[in-house]
């Protein structure tokens, strides 16, 4: 955590979308975009895009901790303390000695490229910050209870009670093999106040994005491709068909003039921002779990989850606040089923000290079914080679 938070920063207990509209849909086959729109436009924050052309980055967390990844590109945070405009990284004059990042080093094996940075994030200069949009999400994700077992229970492996949940893997697609993605943001349009988009396939919020201003929208659209997605919303591409979620549309027998037509279009567009308001409820509006990562100013950057029900919807993502609650920055990732699995078994062991049996009493199973529970979400690993054989012969004696 970075010693530039401010200790009296106030954590998220829920996303809201304050100081955006929601727009009437674009879709295309099983893709469905929804335009925010911003309701009033400030030039104190802009962002822009880093990019990277290595085949894989390996970022250092700590001195005991890598994290790998396909990264396309960073993004960089430009923003003022009184409010007057910002201007967006690439456009501002100066000298040779500004223009150095800290973006790490690059290396070409002759078979592959990589990238190695020392952070996920990095202060630029006074106003300036690059960051890796979603792995930061990703990485505490990644991290959660990554330390394994806090007391040397005889049920887990040495390797475990050592080094804990290393190495941790998640697999994620990225956009532009999610079918129809591409076809929409080629041919959809951008609203001149557009600043985001909620991304649905098959009728499933894939993510949602935000950015401060349109202009910096505009620039960042086709990143979507680039963005992850889980497994979940690649299989929806694939069988996604054209949907037909729609309010009651305008009946032109019950228009007699302009004032009725305006307030039937007010009636649609607001039934529609409800429709939308309700598909994302699962996200938006819901409790969450977040974290403070930086201090940017007068603007707060945060990473969240779910709540990591099994039963639920669940997302993680990161968000950059104005001190009022401001929605300036969103980026979110929808887990599949077995991502939330893993993640609500890693928390009930943590919240038991990693002691299997008083576990297996919480979720009303034995211990050994936990331990089965644990190896087919691929933490078998974790435990000794004697108490999985237990839990295997058990299984197979109630068969």
């Amino acid at each position: 955590m970075n010693c530039n938070i401010h200790k009296k920063a106030k954590l998220l207990e829920s996303i809201s979308l304050k100081g955006l509209t929601l727009a009437p849909p674009q879709v295309i086959g099983g893709v469905r975009l929804v335009p925010l729109l911003r309701d009033v436009v400030q030039e104190d924050l802009r962002l822009t895009r880093r990019q990277y052309d290595e085949d894989i980055t390996m970022v250092q967390i700590d001195n005991k901790s890598m994290y790998y990844s396909y990264i396309p590109h960073s993004l960089v945070a430009d923003w003022t303390n009184n409010g007057s405009p910002a201007a967006t990284f690439g456009t501002q004059i100066e000298s040779n000695k500004q223009k150095k990042t800290k973006d790490g080093k690059s290396y070409n094996s002759g078979i592959m490229t990589a990238r190695i940075m020392s952070k996920m994030r990095s202060r630029e200069n006074k106003n300036r910050l690059r960051f890796l949009p979603m792995d930061m999400s990703m990485e505490g994700f990644l991290a959660l209870h990554f330390g394994g077992p806090v007391i040397a229970w005889e049920e887990y492996s040495r390797s475990a009670i050592k080094t804990g949940l290393s190495p941790r893997v998640e697999t994620t697609i990225p956009g532009r093999l999610i079918t129809g993605l591409q076809d929409a943001l080629r041919v959809f349009e951008i609203h001149p106040t557009q600043v985001g988009s909620l991304v649905f396939v098959g009728d499933a919020l894939a993510s949602v994005f935000v950015v401060p201003h349109p202009e910096d929208y505009r620039y960042l659209h086709e990143t979507l491709l680039t963005d992850s997605y889980g497994e979940l919303i690649y299989y929806y591409g694939l069988h996604a068909q054209e949907n037909n979620y729609h309010p009651a549309s305008i009946d032109p027998d019950n228009i007699n003039s302009l004032a009725e037509m305006r307030n039937e279009i007010m009636r649609v567009r607001t039934d529609w921002a409800e429709l939308h308001t309700i598909m994302t409820s699962n996200l938006l509006g819901c409790p969450i779990q977040s974290e403070m990562v930086y201090k940017m100013g007068p603007f707060q950057m945060q990473r969240f989850m779910t709540s990591m029900n099994p039963k639920s919807e669940n997302h993680i993502g990161e968000v950059i606040l104005r001190t009022d609650g401001t929605l300036e920055y969103m980026k979110s990732f929808r887990l599949s089923a077995s991502q939330c699995r893993r993640a609500y078994l890693l928390m009930q062991l943590s919240n038991n000290n990693w002691d299997l049996e008083k576990c297996a009493e919480k979720l009303a199973c034995t211990k050994n079914q936990l331990v089965y529970r644990l190896e087919k979400a691929g933490f078998g690993y974790l435990l000794h080679q004697h108490v999985l054989d237990a839990a295997q012969s058990e299984r197979r004696k109630k068969t």
